[in-house]
């Protein structure tokens, strides 16, 4: 298929039945060709977080045949996401103490409970809290993940059993991998191997029809011929290991365990609670944003009401037994590429999905361990590669030390503490170079509008912890034709690039509507490296 020629302006594709009978064609061929790149990564996504492989596949389906029709964002496809894999594996093996089945039982009624939460918080309009997050704190955040996955992923895919690894931090895990290469198992390290060299070099294909074909589905199909040719269904000669995937039993009858809501797992289960709501809900949102910078048709997602479908999706997934589901960008802006107009693109593939966990389960069973650890270890390579560092360096050296900073936090601690000290490391920054603490929270600033002409005048700061300030008085501005918006920052003291991220992204949004936006007077500010959205302090006190 051809990748699709950019829309004018004036066309929008109709929403509900509507759009299904004008795009059904292309809706349908994208939903399926996002289920192939779907299968293999809910299998792997599951099967890393100590829940049965096919469960993630089960995510996947509610996501699409049931948040399909609640989602408040046209193009984005919902399923498990690698971003939360360490957080779920960490939820069983600490409400299971050891005890896998147990474990992943209980952390469904954690999985329920923050899928509850997520609801309300979408009914509450909260979707906004996400622009609070300093975004080089959530990168380092998503790059620390990434090393965690790749951190256990990279012994699997050499053949060495999960119980060498049970109990090891990722640091442990990290220091690990000389003598995990010192004592593979050649048959299955070759798989894992083989498999890593087709997932990174697919890009550098130059046909394009070859490059159409999911790289996951090529590694798939060529890990199960290599399985039959070294006989790893003959499980004796393998000991410990075991090389071929456990899929688990696709039924619809789950146990869900609400048994860590009281006595000595009270505290774990809180804790995951919390991480559940607030990465996963953080990472949607981002995702919705960033989906709505790539859809040719320029809709802006409704990311409250987005929030509110994922919280349904996620209680329903967790009373079947599936794992947490998101936004998922990479599958998302697989179904814009691939031609997606409406929401009926995420049902197809749920839809698509459901016919293959039926049909395929047999073959699912000769899927090698490691072709699905080299799937994740390139998601885990993509959310920490290195390119990520030196975007943070072009933005400014402040936000690479941010970056590391949460990075490294993150792998020493977890995720909460990890974004957590990163939001305090860029507190400490921008009072280092020099912002006033009295604006930390209020910008002091004034909204004056005369007829369509707006003008937003800051004083003192414009950085993220006074955002949302900021935020409400630039929402008060309708985003439509003729208006007319210049943001003042003469005599903002310090302007940090989170704030000067989401300025761009409201110029763009008041130019697609038709009106204009304007940011001036930071010709006297010094910018902290020469990209147009770094962030930028006063050549002179105030």
């Amino acid at each position: 298929m051809e990748t699709p020629v950019k829309p004018t302006t004036h066309y929008i594709p109709a929403k509900g039945l509507a759009g299904l009978k004008e795009n059904w064609q292309s809706d349908l061929l994208s939903g399926f060709l996002v289920s192939l790149i779907a299968l293999p990564l809910s299998l792997g996504i599951a099967s890393a977080s100590n829940f049965p492989p096919i469960m993630g596949v089960l995510t996947a389906i509610v996501g699409g045949l049931v948040v399909a029709f609640f989602a408040g964002s046209e193009p984005t496809i919902k399923g498990p996401a690698a971003g939360l894999i360490v957080i779920v594996a960490g939820c069983v093996e600490e409400l299971g103490r050891g005890d896998n089945e147990l474990g992943w039982k209980l952390a469904l009624g954690v999985i329920v409970a923050a899928g509850f939460l997520q609801v309300i918080m979408g009914l509450l309009k909260v979707a906004k809290l996400a622009d609070f997050f300093p975004l080089s704190a959530v990168h380092g955040m998503l790059a620390a993940i990434g090393i965690i996955i790749m951190s256990k992923q990279l012994h699997l895919a050499v053949g060495i059993a999960p119980s060498e690894m049970k109990g090891k931090e990722p640091l442990e895990l990290i220091a690990m991998v000389p003598e995990s290469l010192a004592h593979m198992e050649w048959h299955v390290a070759i798989i894992g191997i083989i498999s890593l060299i087709i997932l990174f070099s697919w890009p550098s294909i130059k046909s394009a029809a070859v490059k159409r074909i999911p790289p996951a589905l090529v590694v798939l199909v060529v890990a199960v011929a290599l399985g039959f040719y070294f006989h790893l269904s003959d499980t004796r000669q393998y000991g410990s290991i075991k090389p071929l995937v456990n899929p688990g039993e696709f039924k619809l009858a789950i146990n869900v365990g609400f048994g860590a809501w009281a006595g000595d797992l009270l505290p774990i289960a809180l804790k995951y609670l919390a991480m559940f709501t607030l990465i996963g809900s953080l990472e949607s949102l981002l995702t919705g944003k960033a989906i709505d910078l790539l859809d040719p048709y320029k809709r802006k997602s409704n990311l409250s009401k987005d929030l509110t479908a994922v919280g349904i999706g996620n209680m329903v997934s967790a009373v079947l037994g599936g794992i947490p589901m998101i936004s998922e960008v990479a599958r998302s802006s697989a179904n814009l590429t691939n031609g997606g107009k409406t929401r009926w693109a995420n049902f197809f593939h749920g839809a698509f999905l459901l016919v293959f966990v039926v049909a395929l389960v047999p073959l699912i069973k000769l899927v090698p361990v490691a072709a699905l650890a080299a799937i994740l270890i390139a998601v885990g390579f993509r959310l920490a590669n290195p390119k990520e560092f030196r975007h943070m360096y072009a933005i400014g050296p402040e936000q690479l030390i941010v970056f590391v900073i949460t990075i490294i936090a993150t792998l020493a601690t977890d995720l909460l503490i990890g974004i957590a000290v990163g939001i305090l490391t860029e507190f400490i920054i921008q009072v280092v170079l020099g912002l006033p603490l009295k604006y930390l929270f209020n910008p002091d600033q004034t909204l004056v509008s005369n007829g369509n002409h707006h003008k937003l005048t800051i004083n003192g700061a414009a950085v993220f912890t006074n955002y949302l300030s900021i935020k409400k008085q630039l929402d008060i501005i309708p985003q439509e034709a003729g208006q007319y918006v210049t943001v003042d920052l003469h005599r903002a003291h310090y302007v940090d690039h989170t704030v000067m991220e989401n300025l761009h992204n409201y110029e763009r949004d008041f130019q697609l509507a038709g009106g204009e936006f304007h940011v001036i007077n930071l010709d006297e500010h010094k910018p902290m490296s020469a990209h147009p959205l770094a962030a930028r302090r006063k050549k002179m006190a105030i």
